[in-house]
């Protein structure tokens, strides 16, 4: 723990880490044996599970769980949103430091503790660490690792950066000060959220790279296409309540182009260095970006979209109107 930095009492925050769930079964084990091994005094954490209405046997699971004292389970059966469960979980959390990851995310054992650090500086509002790939074995995980596409440079590099939920550290009073997540909204959240902050607040939003949590990456291609799908979505929300563009749409001769240089170019290139592990990027991106716009074109923000839940203890007015990135 020596590389955990403690406030000015020498007494490490409290911390709730809100994880939400939705047919978690074939995780479930692998996430808690990840928890279990957190280096984070376990008297100064506490683990909220939310169960969005699954279908399979995650509520089960978490039953048979139930007896681990560090652990809290919640649910959210009226909201099928990621992120209306994550609002049940802040509700309900303790901890003056609220943290987030994902079923499908394996924390690292330093993850909490290397990502609690920063907030030492009283300035530091919001803290996004890594996402990183677990080791994959299939064409499409391997693909997507070396793309880093859950990485938070991306998105901390973005024109109005922010940090992934399947990472991210807040604040408690930023909820107080500004209301949860719109609960409604099922994807893009997490960028209307930190975007939020940044317009309302003064807090700061900084990157830890080494509080990492190990993703699982999609190995099938329709699942690959549905991910790439949602971020189209997130795309069409976000510019629906931020104004911020959309992603260009390419025509034939952008798609005629890309082919004509992997066949020409890289194809050949890949198969004379037996680069084999890369011979089918450039499809494979195609087609991510053929699902992306996909997404974009197709959705419609929630009706509800612009509301965003209060916080209860106490309660808070929060503004429910649109709002602009900040500049």
């Amino acid at each position: 723990m020596a590389s955990t930095q403690r406030n000015p009492a020498g007494v490490l925050p409290l911390v709730s880490v809100v994880i939400p769930l939705y047919n978690a079964a074939a995780d479930l084990d692998g996430l808690l044996h990840c928890l279990a091994l957190q280096d984070y005094p376990i008297d100064r954490v506490e683990y909220l599970l939310v169960d969005n209405a699954s279908r399979d046997r995650t509520a089960a699971l978490l039953q048979a769980a139930a007896q681990q004292s560090h652990l809290r389970l919640l649910s959210q059966p009226q909201i099928q949103s990621s992120y209306a469960a994550r609002n049940v979980g802040i509700q309900a959390a303790s901890g003056e430091i609220i943290a987030f990851t994902d079923a499908d995310c394996r924390p690292k054992s330093n993850w909490l503790s290397r990502l609690v650090a920063p907030f030492v500086d009283r300035t530091v509002g919001l803290v996004a660490g890594e996402v990183t790939a677990l080791p994959g074995r299939t064409i499409l995980e391997q693909f997507a690792d070396r793309q880093a596409f859950l990485s938070q440079r991306h998105t901390l590099a973005h024109s109005h950066p922010y940090g992934q939920t399947a990472n991210l550290a807040v604040r408690r009073s930023i909820f107080e000060q500004i209301g949860l997540f719109r609960p409604y909204l099922t994807t893009g959240g997490d960028a209307d959220f930190c975007w939020r902050v940044q317009q309302q607040t003064d807090w700061r939003l900084t990157f830890a790279p080494d509080a990492i949590v190990q993703h699982r990456h999609r190995s099938r291609l329709p699942e690959l296409r549905q991910q790439w799908q949602r971020y189209g979505q997130s795309n069409r929300y976000l510019h629906e309540l931020h104004g911020v563009a959309l992603a260009p749409e390419l025509n034939a001769l952008d798609y005629l182009y890309r082919c004509s240089r992997w066949l020409v170019k890289e194809m050949p290139i890949a198969l004379v260095q037996q680069q084999w592990t890369t011979l089918l990027d450039t499809p494979l991106h195609l087609v991510c970006v053929q699902a992306r716009l996909h997404g974009q074109q197709r959705s419609q923000l929630p009706p509800k979209a612009d509301w965003i839940e209060p916080f209860a203890k106490p309660l808070l007015t929060c503004g429910t109107r649109r709002s602009k990135p900040p500049d």
